[in-house]
C-alpha cells in the first residue's frame, strides 16, 4: 500500500529544515493513501498549519543590556483538542523546525489518544549561556508576550529542549500577574512542579515512556531484556531517563553521549558510577567507565537496541547503513531522516517512530491536565500505572496494523492518527 512513496518527494522543493521535510515527507506517505476516503482539500488542510505567529522579546538582562529575541508559537490542529506541545529554547531553532514539531504534535496526540491537537513554540536563545535569573527573565517575558496565546482551551506549553519545569512555573505565574488572577482553574502549562499543580512523574514519562516501548518492541523479537546491549544517544532528561529504566529493566547499558562526550563499554556501564557522576557533574566528561569515542562512532557501535534521544536528523542516508543495532527507539523527535527509513528497512530494522516512543510525555501532561482541571490529585504510582498500561495498549496497536497492512511501525503510526485527525474534521464539519 505505501511502497514506493518515499523515494523523491516532489512536494519537497522549497528549501526546508530537515525537521520540516522529514515530517512532510512521512505525512504525505500517509496522505496518499487517506486522499481517496477524505479528499485532497482535507488532507491539504492538515498539511499546513492552522496558525504561525512570530514574537520579538526584549528581556532586560542583570548586566542592563535589553536583547531583542524572537520567538515562534505554531498551531498545527485544534481539531480534536487545544493545541499542546512543548516549548524549545535553542539558538539553532527556526520557525521551520517549530512549524514541523508541531505537526507532528498533532499525530502524536492522536496516536496517544489524548484530546490534544498539535503546537509547539520556539525561544531563539542558548539556554546555557544565560544565568539562571536572565533565563527566567527571558521566560518570564515570552510568557507576557505571548499570554494571548497560552489558555487551557487553545494552547498549552510544556518543557522541550531548553526548558525545564522550574520554566513552566515562571510562565504560570506571569500569566497569572498579566492576567490579575490565580490560574488555579484550568491548566495553562504542564511539565510544571507539583507544588504548582503539577503531576508526579511528568518530568520522567518520555523516558520510561521510551523504556516501555523498548520492552515491548523484545518481547515482538523474542528477546529477553538481559540479552540486549543498548546505547543511548544523548544523556538529557530523555536519554538518562531511558537509560536507567532500561537497566531497571536488566538490559546492558553499553553506550552513552551527551553534547561533550561518548562512552562505550561492552560489557556494560556502571549505570550508579554513571548517575553519580551526572550529578556531580552535570556531563559525562571525565567519566572513566568506559573508551571515549566521537558521537557518529556511537551511532555504529555494536548493539541491539539503539536509542537516539538528542536531537533530529541524526540518522542519516550517510550513517544508516553502517547501523548494526536491531531496533531503534526514537527518543527524539525526528532523529531519522526518511532517507535513511528506506534504508533501514532494507536492513530489517525495527524503527519504533518517535510519535509512539516519546508519547508517554503529552501522555502524562493530559494527566496533569485532568487533575488540575477536575481539581483532583494522582500518586507517582497511578501515573506510572496508566502510563506503562497506555504505552503498551498504543504500541500493540501500531504493532498490528503494520502487520495488518505489511507496512512500517511509523508508516502505520501516521495511518492511526491522521486517520483520525480526519476522521475528528469530518465529525465537526467543515464550516467556521
Amino acid at each position: 500500500m505505501f511502497k514506493g512513496t518515499r523515494k523523491n518527494n516532489k512536494r519537497l522543493t522549497m528549501k526546508t529544515s530537515t525537521l520540516l521535510e522529514n515530517a512532510l515527507a512521512n505525512f504525505n506517505c500517509t496522505a496518499k493513501v487517506l486522499e481517496k476516503d477524505y479528499g485532497k482539500e482535507l488532507i491539504d488542510v492538515l498539511r499546513l498549519p492552522k496558525e504561525k505567529s512570530e514574537i520579538r522579546i526584549s528581556p532586560l538582562l542583570k548586566d542592563g543590556k535589553l536583547r531583542v529575541i524572537k520567538s515562534f508559537i505554531v498551531k498545527h490542529s485544534n481539531s480534536i483538542g487545544p493545541c499542546k506541545g512543548g516549548i524549545r529554547m535553542s539558538p539553532h531553532v527556526t520557525l521551520d523546525d517549530v512549524t514541523a514539531l508541531s505537526m507532528e504534535m498533532t499525530w502524536k496526540c492522536a496516536l496517544i489518544g489524548v484530546p490534544f491537537g498539535g503546537g509547539k513554540s520556539g525561544i531563539v536563545c542558548d539556554p546555557g549561556t544565560l544565568a539562571p535569573i536572565d533565563k527566567e527573565v527571558v521566560i518570564r517575558s515570552f510568557a507576557r508576550n505571548a499570554h494571548s496565546h497560552i489558555h487551557p482551551l487553545v494552547y498549552v506549553p510544556a518543557p522541550d529542549m531548553g526548558t525545564n519545569e522550574k520554566d513552566m512555573g515562571y510562565i504560570k505565574d506571569a500569566i497569572s500577574y498579566s492576567m490579575g488572577m490565580a490560574t488555579t482553574q484550568g491548566c495553562y502549562v504542564t511539565g510544571k512542579p507539583v507544588i504548582l499543580g503539577g503531576i508526579p512523574g511528568r518530568r520522567e514519562a518520555t523516558g520510561r515512556g521510551v523504556a516501555i516501548s523498548v520492552q515491548e518492541a523484545l518481547k515482538m523479537l523474542g528477546m529477553e531484556p538481559k540479552d540486549a546491549r543498548v546505547i543511548v544517544q544523548g544523556a538529557g532528561n530523555v536519554g538518562s531517563v531511558a537509560a536507567v529504566e532500561l537497566a531497571r529493566m536488566g538490559c546492558r547499558i553499553v553506550g552513552i553521549s551527551d553534547i561533550s562526550v561518548a562512552v562505550y563499554n561492552g560489557k556494560g556501564i556502571d549505570m550508579n558510577g554513571l548517575s553519580d557522576h551526572l550529578k556531580k557533574n552535570g556531563s559525562l566528561s571525565g567519566f572513566k567507565n568506559g573508551r571515549m569515542i566521537s558521537g557518529s562512532d556511537l551511532l555504529e557501535a555494536p548493539c541491539d537496541v539503539l536509542v537516539p534521544a538528542a536531537s533530529g536528523g541524526q540518522i542519516t542516508r550517510a550513517n544508516a547503513g553502517k547501523i548494526k543495532a536491531r531496533i531503534i527507539a526514537e527518543g527524539a523527535n525526528g532523529p531519522t531522516t526518511h532517507e535513511a527509513d528506506s534504508i533501514l528497512a532494507g536492513k530489517k530494522i525495527l524503527v519504533i517512530p518517535d510519535i509512539l516512543c516519546n508519547a508517554g510525555g503529552v501522555f502524562v501532561s493530559y494527566l496533569e491536565y485532568t487533575q488540575e482541571t477536575q481539581q483532583e490529585q494522582m500518586t507517582g504510582a497511578e501515573v506510572s500505572d496508566r502510563l506503562s498500561k497506555r504505552m503498551k495498549e498504543k504500541f500493540n496497536n501500531v504493532h498490528c496494523c503494520s502487520l495488518e497492512r505489511n507496512i512500517s511501525m511509523r508508516d502505520a503510526a501516521m495511518f492511526i492518527a491522521v486517520k483520525a485527525v480526519c476522521d475528528a474534521n469530518v465529525a465537526r464539519g467543515f464550516q467556521p
